[in-house]
């Protein structure tokens, strides 16, 4: 396994550490724990990195492989979905937002399944890309944002829940055009499927 596919599993085994440390964080109750969900969003950023790195280092050295255009998209998933949902619990996220990233993580998936059926590997796109980015930005600054604004009381934080509902909507705009552009520039997989 090279090094930019040793990343994205990296990524995977980050997932389960993210979530133990979102879950114990207890936000919106008298029991919240800033540090936890500060360290909670600093593991979302070292997962996040890795998401960087290990496509930087795949293409500049070229180690560009099946398993690294199937399993990096999925860990990006994987990391994503797991910190959109503890947004939804916390109330920052509505389910409608969520529900539209994993409609469109569903119909791509299907189609890759599809493509996989003729032989084809299909990467991820530069939309694709920036609904990754977003998500990822927008998770990154409720993490953060919560725990160093956190002043002992929930309406310490309230800008920052306010300005993370807005991007979580924002998320949910650019994912939808993200999957409706796959879908289309995937077409001939849908219309040839028996």
């Amino acid at each position: 396994m090279n090094l930019p596919n040793k990343l994205t599993m990296m990524r995977v085994v980050l997932v389960p550490v993210f979530m133990i440390f979102a879950a114990v964080s207890h936000y919106g109750t008298a029991d919240f724990h800033a540090a936890y969900m500060l360290i909670a969003g600093v593991i979302f950023a070292i997962a996040s990195i890795t998401d960087f790195l290990d496509g930087y280092l795949a293409r500049k050295n070229h180690l560009v492989t099946d398993f690294g255009k199937f399993m990096d998209p999925l860990a990006d998933k994987c990391l994503t979905t797991a910190a959109f949902i503890y947004m939804v619990t916390d109330h920052v996220c509505s389910p409608i937002v969520l529900a539209v990233i994993l409609f469109r993580e569903f119909a791509v998936a299907g189609v890759r399944m599809l493509a996989a059926e003729t032989g084809t590997v299909i990467a991820a796109n530069m939309w694709g890309k920036v609904k990754t980015v977003l998500q990822m930005l927008t998770i990154i600054f409720y993490f953060f944002g919560t725990a160093l604004s956190y002043r002992g009381t929930v309406e310490s934080v309230s800008i920052v829940v306010v300005i993370s509902i807005a991007l979580c909507w924002l998320v949910a705009a650019v994912t939808a055009i993200s999957g409706i552009k796959y879908l289309w520039d995937n077409r001939s997989f849908i219309n040839t499927a028996k």
